[in-house]
């Protein structure tokens, strides 16, 4: 019969915990590691790509600034300021030509309420758009308040200004309220 007997002084310890505990944390030490390289390798990347294209931006910049000084230097001539100066003044004759002053009347009589007339019409171009100054003169107060509600409300007429509301000159006219005003017609 065989009896086991153990005579050391200190029993025998395992270290299996310790080993497989260290043994995990040095896989997941070792993932991360492999993560973070990736990560590394996809930013110094990314930052190559991004360099690249910036420096590619910052030559065409410099390439289109080069051109920008060359076409100054072109138009600052005196005899290209006077080609550039006729071509503005011929440009503004042809907007004023080509602007459908026919609608823009035609915008003003659909309403234009009743009890309510133009005096006069001051039109001018600007910008693609007629700036008016429009004196009117209304039978009364409510005619008066149509227009203006008329206006306001128009899809063609806008930037309203009342210059001014007084009663008329001469006495036998058929208006209560002259009214002067500018407004800016754009139509689309």
């Amino acid at each position: 019969m065989l009896v086991r007997f153990n005579l050391a002084t200190k029993p025998l310890e395992t270290h299996r915990l310790f080993l497989v505990l260290s043994g995990t944390a040095g896989a997941v030490a070792l993932l991360a590691f492999l993560l973070l390289g990736w990560h590394v390798y996809k930013v110094r990347k990314a930052d190559t790509t991004f360099r690249i294209q910036s420096e590619k931006t910052a030559a065409e910049i410099e390439q289109f600034t080069a051109q920008r000084l060359v076409l100054d230097d072109f138009f600052s001539r005196p005899e290209n300021a006077k080609l550039h100066e006729r071509a503005a003044f011929v440009n503004t004759i042809i907007d004023g030509r080509s602007f459908n002053w026919t609608r823009m009347f035609m915008d003003l009589e659909r309403i234009l309420p009743g009890g309510v007339r133009v005096m006069s019409i001051e039109p001018k171009q600007e910008n693609g758009q007629a700036a008016l100054k429009l004196t009117v003169g209304a039978a009364s107060e409510q005619a008066k308040d149509e227009f203006m509600h008329a206006l306001l409300q128009s899809d063609t007429f806008s930037h309203l200004q009342l210059v001014s509301v007084h009663a008329p000159a001469q006495e036998g006219t058929a208006d209560h309220v002259i009214l002067e005003l500018t407004v800016i017609y754009s139509r689309a």
